[in-house]
């Protein structure tokens, strides 16, 4: 018991009451007495959900420790992609009980196998677009503004003519209002310090992309945007799955 005490870090509070102890401490104590047991395996069933924000961080960052020591396999379940992204060896990707993929967060947040997926992970959520060939020329569907698409992209919507083009926040480059930019207006800007978000609606949805500060958007500014290359996803339209 001293042994998970310690290495839990609460020590001093072991003649405490329950109601003596913070959320994060009683969190503490609750994986205590799974320690002590010397289980073969953990699980976790949403175990932060429930602390505010800095202590969540806090005792995010003691489980992975924990498990980089107790060399146990954990399973951590969590509608927080954040979570998953940040503690996990490689998740599972679940939508209705059926498993979407299964892989390491590096592989799910780059190779997502399907819409749902890449809408799951990351934060802001990934923007959608349908798009069509027309030509040799990629363009969204509603409007008709042509999308910059690099050679391999541009290879596969040829085949299938029509998708649904997805787009991280970060993964948009921002250029002069050039031929091969989309020129969008600004609709709100969030400071984040070391990046900025800017919503602007684009071929008929709200969209948003991640810029560098230094840029100082503001509310009705235009500029140009578009996709990094290499960047890019493409998603069937009747059933999601990513096209490669």
């Amino acid at each position: 018991m001293r042994r998970a005490a310690a290495m839990l870090h609460i020590e001093p509070y072991l003649d405490r009451k329950p109601k003596e102890l913070s959320g994060g401490q009683r969190q503490r104590v609750a994986m205590g007495r799974a320690i002590v047991r010397n289980p073969k395996a953990f699980l976790f069933d949403e175990p932060l959900s429930n602390l505010d924000a800095k202590l969540r961080g806090q005792v995010r960052a003691e489980i992975k420790a924990l498990s980089q020591e107790l060399k146990t396999t954990m399973v951590f379940v969590t509608h927080d992609q954040i979570e998953a992204m940040t503690m996990a060896d490689r998740i599972v990707v679940l939508q209705n009980g059926t498993v979407q993929q299964y892989d390491t967060p590096e592989a799910v947040y780059e190779r997502p196998s399907n819409q749902f997926v890449a809408g799951f992970i990351g934060s802001p959520t990934m923007n959608f677009f349908p798009v069509e060939m027309r030509g040799d020329v990629g363009v969204l569907a509603e409007g008709g503004m042509q999308v910059a698409l690099d050679h391999e992209s541009r290879a596969r919507l040829h085949k299938v003519g029509k998708a649904v083009l997805g787009v991280r926040p970060e993964h948009f480059a921002v250029t002069p209002e050039a031929s091969d930019a989309m020129p969008v207006a600004v609709k709100l800007v969030e400071p984040l310090g070391s990046d900025t978000l800017i919503h602007f609606d684009l071929a008929g949805a709200s969209a948003i992309a991640r810029i560098d500060p230094a840029l100082r958007p503001k509310v009705g500014d235009r500029l140009g945007l578009r996709p990094q290359a290499g960047k890019v996803h493409l998603f069937d339209r009747q059933d999601g799955r990513a096209l490669t």
